[in-house]
C-alpha cells in the first residue's frame, strides 16, 4: 500500500506570506516582477485615505499576463518563470497580506481584470481565497496594474513611518533597483522607477525618480590636499571569475566593487546601520543577499570595502534574505575564489598607499583635534566661568554635583565603561539602573544603538532637536519612538511602549 503525503494548502500560504515581515518587501517583489516582465518603466504609489487605510498601486509597461501567468501570480510554487528572479512563485504571496488584490493586465490583445477579496482574513479563517477573472479584447499596449488594498506586514504596516529617503535607499540597496548587472553587459535591461507617496505620508518631495543601476561613489584615487584620505576612492572593474567544481560543472562569479574613505562611502545609498553595510556582498540576480567578510582577512578592516559578487548558483530562502546552500560545494567554491580575489585586492599597491595615508592623516588629525579641544575648553571656561561637559567623564562630574546639591533623588555611578552603548550602571533609590550617559541625547540615536537594555538616559543637553524629530517621523530600528520632553521621557515601541526617563543636567546644575 502506498500513500501520498498531503499538503495543508492554507498553512503553506500563511507560512510563505509570513516569511515577508518588512513591509518594504512589497516594493522589492513588485520591482522584481516588473523586471521579469521586461518592463522599462514601473510606477509605484502608496496612498492613505482619511481613515488610515492604505493602498499600494504598482503599474508597469511589461509584457502583461495571460490567464496562465495570472494563475502563477496567485498560485503558490507554480511559477512559469524558469529563468527569472521570481522563479519560485513565492514573492507575490506577500500581496495576500491585505484586504483586497486587484489586477488589470493586457497581453497579446486580451485585457484581463481579476479581483481577490479578503485574502488574509480568509487564510486566517482556514479558507483558501478565490479570485475572479473577466476577459475582453483590447488594442491597448501590454501593461499590468496591481492594486493592493489594506496591505499589512507581519510586524504591522504604518505608512506614516515611511519616508522618501528610506524607500529610495531600500530600492538601491535591497532590490533589483540597485542592480550591478549593468557592469557586465552591453545590452543591460534598464528599468526606470518612480515612487510617489501621498502627502499625508511624506510631503518633503514630489516623488522618487531613479533607475535600476547601483552606482559607486566617484573615483578619486589621489585627491589634492593634506587630510584627504577620507575622499580617496578606487573602482575595481567588473571581473568574471570561473570556478570548476569536482563534477566538472563550472560556476561564474561576477565581481565588481570599490575601496574608499569615509566621505566616499557616505555617498552610497546604504539601508540599515550605515557602518555595518560594507564588505563583500554575495548576490543572486545582482541583488545583494548576505555578506562574506571573511574574504577580507583579519589584517584589514571591512568597512573600507564595498564589493558585490553575483552568482546564479546560490539558492535563497523564500523571502530572499538568506543563502540556503551554504553547506554545499557551490558555496565553498564561491567563497574560496573570493578569498583569492580579495587577497589580490588587499595587496594592491594603491590600497596599501591608501591605508598608510589614512593612518598618517588620522595621527595628524588627532594631534590637531587635541590642540583645538584644549583651546576650545579654555575659551569656554573663560566665557562661562565654569564647566560645560564635552565628554562622558565630564557628564559624570556634573551628575555627582547634581546629586550632592539637594537633588530630589540621589544618583551615583556604580560602574562605567566608556565605549559601551549602556556605558553606566547607576545606583539609585530604586536600585541599580542601566544607563547611557551622553553629552547630547541626540548623539545616542545618531549611532542607531539599541534601546533594549537602557533604563535611563543622563545627558548634559538634549542636543539636535530637529534630528530627534526626524527620528520620530521615520521610526527607530523598526519601532515608533516619541520624545516627551514635558515629562522627561522617551516612549519606545507600539503595543507596550517602553518608557525611558531622561535626566537633563544642564537644567538642574548651576
Amino acid at each position: 500500500m502506498h500513500k501520498t503525503p498531503q499538503v495543508n494548502e492554507v498553512n503553506e500560504f500563511i507560512e510563505i506570506a509570513s516569511d515577508f515581515e518588512d513591509p518594504l518587501e512589497v516594493i522589492r517583489e513588485a520591482l522584481s516582477n516588473s523586471y521579469d516582465a521586461d518592463a522599462t518603466q514601473v510606477d509605484i504609489k502608496i496612498e492613505q485615505d482619511e481613515e488610515g487605510r492604505n493602498t499600494l498601486v504598482i503599474e508597469d509597461d511589461g509584457h502583461g499576463m495571460d490567464e496562465d501567468d495570472l494563475s502563477s501570480f496567485f498560485d503558490l510554487g507554480n511559477s512559469n518563470k524558469d529563468d527569472a528572479i521570481g522563479y519560485k512563485g513565492h514573492g507575490t504571496k506577500i500581496y495576500y497580506k491585505s484586504d483586497e488584490i486587484r489586477v488589470e493586465t493586457v497581453k497579446d490583445g486580451t485585457r484581463i481584470e481579476s479581483v481577490m477579496n479578503q485574502p488574509w482574513a480568509k487564510l486566517n479563517n482556514r479558507e483558501l481565497p478565490t479570485y475572479s477573472i473577466e476577459k475582453a479584447s483590447s488594442d491597448e499596449p501590454s501593461r499590468t496594474r496591481i492594486e493592493v488594498h489594506g496591505f499589512r506586514a507581519g510586524q504591522g504596516f504604518d505608512p506614516q513611518k515611511l519616508t522618501y529617503n528610506k524607500i529610495e535607499h531600500y530600492i538601491k540597496w535591497k532590490t533589483i533597483g540597485g542592480s550591478t548587472a549593468w557592469h557586465f553587459t552591453d545590452d543591460f535591461h534598464r528599468m526606470d522607477i518612480t515612487v510617489e507617496l501621498s502627502s499625508t505620508i511624506d510631503d518633503t518631495r514630489d516623488q522618487i525618480q531613479t533607475d535600476n543601476r547601483l552606482e559607486f561613489s566617484p573615483e578619486n584615487r589621489d585627491p589634492d590636499g593634506e587630510l584627504v584620505a577620507e575622499k580617496m576612492c578606487k573602482h575595481y572593474p567588473p571581473r568574471e571569475l570561473t570556478v570548476a567544481l569536482d563534477d566538472g560543472h563550472e560556476l561564474t562569479i561576477e565581481v565588481v566593487g570599490m575601496v574608499g574613505g569615509k566621505e566616499a562611502r557616505n555617498e552610497l545609498p546604504t539601508y540599515g546601520k550605515h557602518s555595518a553595510q560594507f564588505g563583500i556582498w554575495l548576490a543572486k540576480d545582482h541583488i545583494k543577499v548576505e555578506r562574506y567578510n571573511d574574504a577580507i582577512g583579519a589584517d584589514n578592516e571591512f568597512f573600507h570595502f564595498f564589493f558585490v559578487a553575483n552568482c546564479q548558483e546560490l539558492e535563497l530562502s523564500a523571502n530572499r534574505e538568506k543563502i540556503r546552500n551554504k553547506s554545499g560545494d557551490v558555496y565553498q567554491a564561491i567563497t574560496d575564489e573570493l578569498d583569492r580575489f580579495m587577497t589580490k585586492v588587499c595587496q594592491d599597491s594603491w590600497y596599501q598607499k591608501y591605508i598608510e595615508r589614512r593612518k598618517l592623516e588620522d595621527k595628524k588629525r588627532s594631534i590637531r583635534s587635541q590642540e583645538s579641544t584644549l583651546e576650545e575648553r579654555r575659551k569656554r571656561t573663560e566665557e562661562q566661568g565654569g564647566l560645560s561637559p564635552s565628554n562622558a567623564a565630564e557628564v559624570i562630574a556634573m551628575l555627582e554635583r547634581y546629586s550632592a546639591n539637594g537633588a530630589p533623588e540621589t544618583v551615583k555611578i556604580a560602574d562605567f565603561q566608556m565605549d559601551d552603548e549602556v556605558n553606566a550602571i547607576l545606583d539609585t533609590e530604586n536600585g541599580l539602573e542601566n544607563a547611557s550617559l551622553q553629552v547630547k541625547l541626540s548623539d545616542f540615536f545618531a549611532d542607531e544603538s539599541p534601546l533594549t537594555h537602557i533604563d535611563r538616559f543622563v545627558c548634559w543637553k538634549l542636543g539636535d532637536l530637529d534630528a530627534l524629530s526626524q527620528i520620530e517621523r521615520s521610526s527607530y530600528m523598526g519601532e515608533s519612538i516619541r520624545f516627551d520632553f514635558q515629562n522627561n521621557e522617551v516612549r519606545y515601541g507600539d503595543e507596550s511602549p517602553k518608557l525611558i526617563p531622561v535626566l537633563e543636567l544642564s537644567e538642574k546644575v548651576s
